[in-house]
């Protein structure tokens, strides 16, 4: 007999998993479409932070998830022997004009307080940042040490591989035993929207490629964000681009034109991906809560059923915390769920 009952074995659902197992629970994983079926099973894996200023419970909560992330996924890929491909590579921005220059100086004195000496927001001139990094306009860029790069398909079949270890595998259907959380992505929040008079949240498509360059990138090559994209130089040697956001799609899982227009934009950011093949085109739904944030916490109106959702762009990045959080209020009724996140912030 299980203690617990996750429903979705994406990012959050096999997270929670792993921390409640750890704490001695019994738990079981369903999912209909197996690990990493829908967003979870993407190629970008930028963890960026929020940048550090105008600081709020959502920036402090994802700032200690991707500090906990080293040895998050460090335990992980240990208990299963399955590489995450997780990296706290850091991150480069370029910078634009001069008004985001000072923007860009203001921050990093806000980085030294708000990030405790754990990692440095810098301004570097372009010279000192490689062959890698994208040109800037100002002759600057941003350089983080807090962002790291995570292959999200990989991170789940390294979850799936810790969990198996402990006797639980990922089931197809079963009936549900103890508190069940539901982490089921897209679906789980249309069932919501369709309980409610405004909608609760909907999936934001997106697209990305996978691509592999001519000549290997050097070792642990920072991810780049320059033009609105995600680059991100991955462990395996590929380089990942991301990605869309589309509010109005006819195939939610097709790729297109405008994808083509994304690995276009950003060849002209990095040279180095001058003649790198693409080896793969994907595209998915995302889960996105009304509120834009995670949506934790009891399922109001329905007791002993929890939810975890809604992780728009940010769920591998906040899955340490969330599940630590979730394990937290399931199995001791200790609630340390920020209000931001809370499920009634979406209904």
């Amino acid at each position: 007999m299980a203690d617990i009952t996750l429903r979705g074995a994406g990012i959050f659902g096999l997270s929670i998993a792993g921390a409640c197992s750890l704490r001695g629970a019994g738990v079981q994983v369903i999912d209909p479409f197996g690990p990493a079926a829908g967003a979870s099973g993407g190629l970008v894996g930028a963890l960026a932070p929020h940048v550090p200023e105008t600081w709020n419970e959502k920036k402090a909560f994802q700032f200690e998830s991707l500090i906990r992330a080293d040895r998050f996924w460090s335990e992980v890929e240990t208990a299963g022997g399955t590489g995450a491909g997780y990296g706290r590579t850091g991150r480069l921005q370029p910078i634009a004009d001069a008004p985001a220059l000072a923007l860009a100086h203001a921050r990093a004195q806000n980085a030294v307080t708000l990030w405790k000496g754990l990692a440095s927001w810098t301004v570097i001139p372009q010279q000192d940042a490689g062959d890698w990094a994208p040109h800037s306009p100002t002759g600057y860029l941003i350089h983080d040490t807090l962002s790291a790069r995570i292959h999200p398909r990989h991170a789940c079949l390294a979850l799936v591989a810790a969990l198996r270890t402990r006797g639980i595998e990922v089931m197809a259907e079963a009936e549900d035993q103890g508190a069940v959380i539901w982490a089921t992505g897209v679906h789980g929040l249309e069932q919501l929207n369709a309980g409610h008079t405004r909608m609760v949240g909907n999936g934001v498509k997106g697209q990305a490629a996978l691509l592999r360059p001519i000549r290997a990138l050097p070792k642990g090559a920072p991810q780049l964000f320059a033009d609105a994209l995600h680059i991100i130089p991955h462990a395996d040697g590929t380089v990942a681009i991301g990605s869309t956001s589309e509010r109005d799609y006819a195939d939610p899982t097709g790729t297109d034109a405008q994808l083509d227009e994304i690995i276009a934009r950003a060849r002209i950011q990095s040279p180095a991906l001058d003649g790198a093949e693409v080896i793969e085109r994907w595209a998915g739904l995302r889960p996105r809560a009304r509120s834009r944030a995670p949506m934790l916490g009891p399922w109001p109106g329905n007791p002993g059923h929890f939810i975890a959702n809604g992780g728009f762009k940010i769920g591998f990045g906040m899955a340490p915390k969330v599940a630590d959080v979730m394990a937290d209020l399931v199995l001791e009724d200790q609630d340390r769920i920020p209000d931001a996140f809370r499920v009634e912030a979406s209904l």
